[in-house]
């Protein structure tokens, strides 16, 4: 019979013991990851690298996965955050093109009530100035042409909107399938840390460089949102002339302007003072935000005037219901204000509208500012009078009761402001013996 053990029978070495002298090993080579026992000979291809005491070896292998784990988790939120971001973003991507869609619809409906108007207006000052059978043909042709163009134009919009969406929405997805990779990987690459940082002190050296290189390959790679266009209603261009018809005289009312408020002569400028006015106190005076109101009310009927902004770099326009009070510069209830907000911090430019408070996107110049409203079908819309084109329209506002202009010019933080608003005059043509077609809308 032989006296060698069964294998099973044999004594079991522990994986971290030297195969050759069944001693725990003493050494570390960091060039070759490898350990060495005591009764082992560093070959000579081990001459020139770096040796350590196992121990040494193994606090400073803890040291780096403690401050590998630190920066995978901080890594692992940000890519989390970026995701929730990303899914949020999403949504509110659908939100906005059925938002966009109905601006679009609404803005081109009014543009069409305003067409109609306005051909008979024409067709009346034909009527009562000239019997010419041929200009009146000429009207109605063009009339025809501008409809035409009318129902065309806001369908070539939507299909560039819907382009637009779903190349937005597809680089979003693709962001989201690579975040979500990414998570995934870290949270690996952190649950095996972990488990390494619990390992005896020689099963920690074990593979020790592959498991910060794994992690170091993570960390190099680049987190961020996807980079996606803007969307902007600058595309619709052309603004209607009867707009034009439309404008008010506007003038400031001097018992609702904030006491630093300096307001001109001809009651159409505001401009910032470093100094508080002496005014009056009246109930209806704003003392906590630099605001005015217009003198003007409107319970009925669409209005329109504009606003040079060209001298302000952080501006309010809208309108507000006539029972805000200016006491505190706040409204009583939700809904009471409609504004559109410049806003400049530094160098950046930003743009908001409120209800609800909303970021929109306006890379073009614009010095004034047109602001419409249709008390009827309870609608604020704001045009960039500068480049001719549509900013943004709030509809199905509940306007119950007096509406006013609003105009507010931020508090500077510190020393003077130039800061100035100026009402433009209407300027509507009169009326000529020579009467020509409808202009173009679009």
């Amino acid at each position: 019979m032989s006296d060698r053990l069964s294998p099973h029978l044999q004594p079991q070495i522990p994986d971290f013991y030297c195969e050759k002298h069944l001693e725990p090993p003493k050494l570390f080579c960091e060039d070759d990851q490898v350990t060495f026992c005591v009764k082992c000979t560093p070959s000579q291809e081990h001459k020139h690298h770096v040796l350590y005491a196992v121990g040494e070896a193994v606090e400073n292998y803890q040291k780096l996965f403690q401050e590998m784990l630190n920066t995978l988790r901080k890594k692992l939120e940000i890519a989390q955050n970026i995701l929730a971001d990303e899914q949020e973003r999403m949504v509110i991507i659908q939100e906005d093109e059925q938002n966009f869609k109905e601006m679009i619809e609404s803005e081109y409906r009014i543009r069409f009530r305003m067409l109609n108007e306005e051909n008979d207006m024409n067709l009346l000052r034909l009527h009562e100035c000239l019997s010419n059978l041929n200009m009146k043909e000429a009207s109605l042709n063009q009339l025809i042409k501008l409809a035409t163009e009318l129902e065309e134009k806001p369908q070539e919009i939507l299909q560039r909107l819907g382009d637009l969406m779903r190349d937005r929405m597809d680089k979003l997805k693709e962001s989201e399938a690579w975040l979500s990779e990414q998570i995934c990987s870290l949270q690996g690459v952190i649950a095996e840390l972990e488990k390494k940082c619990g390992e005896p002190s020689v099963a920690l050296l074990h593979n020790a460089r592959c498991s910060l290189e794994r992690s170091e390959s993570l960390l190099l790679q680049c987190l961020e949102p996807a980079h996606i266009t803007e969307l902007s209603l600058s595309q619709i261009t052309g603004m209607s002339p009867m707009l034009r018809v439309l404008q008010r005289h506007i003038t400031l009312d001097p018992e609702t302007a904030h006491p630093f408020l300096v307001l001109y002569e001809d009651l159409r400028s505001v401009r910032f003072g470093n100094v508080q006015q002496a005014v009056p106190g009246h109930p209806g005076r704003f003392d906590f935000s630099a605001t005015v109101l217009g003198v003007e009310r409107f319970t009925s009927g669409r209005h329109y005037w504009e606003v040079d902004v060209g001298k302000a770099a952080n501006w309010q326009l809208g309108v507000c219901r006539d029972s805000v009070s200016g006491q505190g510069g706040r409204p009583n209830a939700h809904g009471e204000k409609v504004l559109l907000t410049r806003s400049m911090m530094g160098v950046d430019c930003t743009f908001w509208v409120f209800p609800p408070l909303k970021r929109i996107s306006l890379r073009q110049q614009m010095h004034r500012v047109g602001v419409f409203v249709d008390c009827e079908y309870g609608q604020v819309s704001f045009y960039n009078v500068t480049e001719r084109s549509f900013i943004y329209s709030l509809s199905y506002l509940p306007f119950h009761g007096t509406v006013r202009p609003i105009f507010s010019i931020c508090i500077p933080n510190e020393g003077t402001s130039s800061d100035s608003l100026t009402i433009c005059p209407p300027q509507v043509p009169s009326c000529n013996t020579t009467v020509s077609p409808p202009s173009s809308l679009v």
